[in-house]
């Protein structure tokens, strides 16, 4: 199966314009073959904790009309935004939808980071769901940094590791660097990562958008600086 993995400058707290960017960057992954797109880290609003934490229209339910484009792009697509819970607090929630529009499953992101936590709800369960013969693992950024959580994938049975995330310029360079092709050789699974380019709320998005083989071997990488689409072809088999 080819995957792809996107990175773009979200524009803050719009997600009509947000979901244009992303259907179209889907278009050029379909049109290279890609059967499969995954996006960065609060991908429908842009990194804005001050704007997500007042304002309700910025929070997506699965069905929202708002991504009726996006969920009917011909290609299965993983979103990452802000959800409404049954709680005080909304969720950083990933969405899958098949290449119909149909919902494959949802995700929560487990460990929130630092200020998150005084926006957000941590989910309680893992993610899993299986398209196209593979079985696949969600995880949200700083989920990624957590040996416990990228264990169970692999014991799971899991065949590729999605990480819709956000790493910025400085640190966050490094960290890109070292947990994505740590987490591909030490599970043995094959990674994509999408990330953010350019500003994203405070921070400067470092791109590298990137999918990983299970020996941790890069096999398709963005750079720095240009939202583009990246793709790869990622093979069935899961390597211990």
């Amino acid at each position: 199966m080819k995957i792809a993995a996107a990175q773009f400058t979200c524009a803050p707290a719009d997600i009509p314009a947000n979901v244009r960017t992303m259907v179209g960057q889907a278009a050029q992954a379909r049109a290279r073959g890609a059967e499969l797109i995954v996006f960065p880290e609060l991908a429908l609003t842009g990194y804005e904790m001050e704007a997500i934490g007042k304002d309700p229209d910025l929070l997506t339910r699965p069905d929202d009309p708002r991504l009726d484009a996006l969920r009917t792009t011909g290609i299965a697509t993983v979103v990452n935004g802000a959800a409404p819970t049954d709680g005080p607090r909304p969720a950083i929630e990933t969405f899958v939808y098949g290449p119909d529009g149909e919902l494959i499953t949802t995700y929560r992101k487990q460990h929130l980071f630092e200020h998150e936590q005084d926006v957000f709800a941590a989910g309680r369960r893992d993610g899993r769901f299986t398209y196209g013969g593979l079985r696949f693992a969600l995880a949200t950024c700083y989920d990624n940094h957590f040996d416990a959580l990228t264990s169970r994938c692999a014991t799971d049975g899991c065949d590729v590791h999605l990480a819709s995330s956000l790493y910025g310029t400085g640190d966050g360079v490094h960290e890109r660097a070292t947990v994505y092709p740590g987490i591909a050789r030490g599970a043995g699974l094959y990674v994509v990562l999408a990330n953010h380019v350019g500003a994203a709320g405070p921070w400067t998005g470092c791109g590298g958008a990137a999918l990983w083989a299970p020996d941790g071997r890069a096999l398709a990488e963005a750079d720095a600086r240009t939202p583009m689409v990246v793709t790869a072809d990622v093979g069935g088999a899961r390597s211990m």
